[in-house]
């Protein structure tokens, strides 16, 4: 089976102010390019978009399917879970990614997928921190992250500690940039200059 991707948009934005989601990103939401990147990169595999109940998302290419947490305010373990459920049955393994990653492209995508070898989850460590939501999981993980929710775990970071997950060295790899996230309206108008066509 093709690898899969799921891009998580239902986060509360507190820091930005605003949903990250629908933020410009030279003339399109966020989330339209980050679902874009993501279809190029798993070539014909499932793109799953996992939003909070009742959100409005901005037009996404032909291809993505979404899905809402059944649950609202249960963080990103949830959302996780949520889309890996949607894909249970269609792929072995998918590369999550926040939609506050704006540089994220899909030779990044690949290297992640690619450190996953054997184990159940692949996640990049970048400036000396694990990027949960820019990692490769196997979709058996699943089992777990609900065991995790129902024990009322709610850090993505547990669900690694509680499989075997490799660390890869974003640095190394040559995919630290693309990793970057954006959380304040300073970081996004960073980025947004930086990456001015």
């Amino acid at each position: 089976m093709p690898p899969a991707a799921l891009l998580l948009v239902g986060g509360r934005s507190s820091r930005m102010g605003r949903s990250k989601a629908g933020l410009d990103w030279h003339g399109e939401p966020l989330a339209t390019r980050l679902a874009g990147v993501l279809l190029e990169a798993v070539d014909g595999g499932p793109v799953v978009v996992v939003s909070a109940p009742g959100q409005a998302l901005p037009p996404l290419p032909a291809g993505c399917e979404t899905v809402a947490d059944p649950v609202p305010g249960e963080g990103p373990l949830r959302g996780l879970a949520t889309g890996l459920g949607a894909l249970r049955g269609r792929a072995d393994a998918a590369f999550a990614a926040s939609v506050d990653m704006p540089l994220l492209n899909a030779g990044a995508v690949h290297a992640v997928l690619a450190g996953l070898g054997d184990a159940d989850a692949a996640v990049p460590v970048a400036g000396g921190r694990p990027q949960y939501l820019a990692a490769a999981y196997r979709v058996g993980v699943l089992a777990v992250a609900e065991e995790l929710l129902a024990a009322g775990e709610r850090r993505l970071g547990a669900l690694a500690e509680h499989v075997n997950a490799h660390s890869l060295d974003a640095a190394a790899a040559g995919i630290a940039a693309a990793l970057v996230n954006v959380n304040t309206p300073e970081e996004y108008a960073q980025a947004l200059a930086a990456a001015r066509p």
